[in-house]
């Protein structure tokens, strides 16, 4: 299945999001929850690097989910990041987008970031969730 990324040129480029992303008509939605960079026993990356490898965790924990249920990188239509430091995003953005690419390679869904003052888990240092749009029958 094709979503289709929408950047109207009057917004100007769009680097590492698109502005938009058609879903087909028929597609199955997926929410994913919240992720955030734990592994399977709950445990975070420290030091550091800490930053990146839980952003590269948490957008394994998606991927993981979003394949369960028969889609990949390309069936994720939107995301939202949900970070506690947005200076530390910035800083650590050239290494994020290597974990992306990694990851999704060149496929960018809408996206926002939102920068809040703690998260559920108190060692969590991002979050993510996602809509996702797969084939309408089920697989």
């Amino acid at each position: 299945m094709n979503l289709e990324p929408k950047n109207p040129p009057s917004l100007g480029a769009a680097h590492g999001y698109s502005n938009g992303v058609l879903v087909p008509a028929g597609a199955r939605i997926l929410f994913v929850a919240g992720q955030v960079g734990w592994d399977a026993e709950h445990k975070f990356p420290r030091g550091d690097d800490a930053f990146v490898a839980q952003f590269a965790r948490a957008l394994a924990n998606v991927l993981e989910v979003v394949r369960s249920a028969g889609g990949g990188p390309e069936s994720v239509a939107r995301m939202t990041i949900y970070v506690t430091d947005k200076k530390l995003y910035e800083r650590k953005m050239k290494e994020v987008g290597r974990a992306w690419r990694d990851l999704f390679g060149r496929w960018y869904p809408a996206m926002t970031l939102v920068q809040v003052s703690a998260l559920l888990e108190d060692e969590a240092l991002v979050e993510l969730e996602a809509t996702c749009a797969l084939p309408g029958a089920a697989s």
